[in-house]
């Protein structure tokens, strides 16, 4: 098989091979001894064919999100108390002042 990877690759880089006559590809197949049905295959540039002989299989994946409960239980228990609750002090300065009447 790499074999043909290489040969595919070196067709990919010489723009003369790529182009090359029908004659001059087979020649190129042959002299690189290339299996006939991937010869075959990449005359009729039938990339479909050639993925198949070469034992290339397409994966496939799919991702679905998981159903949410309209109102979990205990929602919002993990969420950090705010700073007024904390007793942290605020860093916003006008939540220092004070205002008199």
């Amino acid at each position: 098989m790499s074999n043909v990877i290489d040969f595919l690759e070196r067709m990919g880089r010489d723009g003369k091979l790529r182009h090359a006559s029908t004659k001059d590809m087979e020649g190129a197949l042959e002299v690189a001894q290339i299996d006939p049905q991937l010869a075959a295959a990449i005359l009729a540039k039938d990339s479909a064919l050639i993925e198949s002989l070469l034992g290339d299989s397409k994966i496939y994946c799919a991702l679905m999100p998981g159903k949410q409960d309209e109102e979990e239980e205990g929602e919002g228990e993990d969420e950090a108390p705010s700073r007024e609750e904390s007793g942290i002090p605020s860093r916003d300065p006008l939540s220092r002042v004070t205002f008199a009447r």
